[in-house]
């Protein structure tokens, strides 16, 4: 869909970069699949490391414990997402469009991408529903945030507040608005799907989800 990339992670989060080895992939493929399946809390090197079959100890060549590893995967998947809104607001004057289209990108079913074969990027979305908060939700996270291991959530976020500035340059809340409504969709995709009678929101329905976001979100600049 998008033109040939590649996804650059900051060298704190690996020990080894996965990327340079096929083990590597290996690893970043199984993992996505295993925390996808039975949860980040379960998931441990050891059953991974049987899962791809490979050893304990050479998983821990590429990460110092399974925490960086999440990191690792959530940073690919905001400088995946970080890169397709370049794309879609690239060459876009009016910038009520480019942020319709923002929104719509955050709002729709995630897609295959052929060019990373080891990354499914569904299950890696669902990873991100479920467990990316405990990614910041831990008495590490101003040591990591100093280290800047949250980079490219904030540039990606930063990149969609910069289009609602240029809107309304006194609305005074951009940045919270669209963390916020990162945090919405992600919610919202949840409930539809097992909390059903806390949404209006149908499983798949994705229309409507995007419908909300827009609507919450130029309501709140347009004031």
């Amino acid at each position: 869909m998008y033109p040939r990339i590649q996804i650059v992670i900051d060298e704190k989060v690996y020990l080894k970069n996965p990327e340079s080895s096929e083990l590597g992939k290996r690893i970043l493929e199984g993992s996505i699949e295993m925390i996808d399946q039975i949860g980040f809390e379960q998931f441990t090197f050891k059953k991974l490391a049987e899962n791809i079959g490979s050893t304990e100890a050479s998983v821990y060549r590429y990460f110092e414990n399974k925490h960086k590893l999440l990191i690792y995967l959530v940073t690919w998947y905001w400088n995946w997402i970080d890169y397709q809104i370049i794309f879609v607001t690239t060459n876009i004057s009016d910038p009520k469009e480019r942020l319709k289209n923002a929104l719509d990108l955050l709002s729709k079913p995630i897609e295959l991408d052929q060019t990373f074969t080891h990354i499914n990027e569904r299950s890696l979305y669902n990873i991100v529903i479920a467990e990316s908060s405990k990614v910041y939700l831990n008495k590490e996270v101003d040591a990591d945030n100093k280290e800047g291991l949250f980079s490219s959530y904030k540039r990606f976020v930063d990149r969609v507040a910069q289009i609602i500035i240029e809107i309304n340059p006194r609305y005074s809340f951009p940045h919270a608005l669209i963390s916020t409504v990162v945090e919405s969709v992600q919610d919202q995709n949840f409930f539809a799907e097992h909390l059903p009678s806390l949404t209006e929101v149908k499983k798949n329905e994705t229309n409507r989800l995007k419908d909300f976001v827009t609507d919450l979100v130029f309501k709140a600049i347009e004031k």
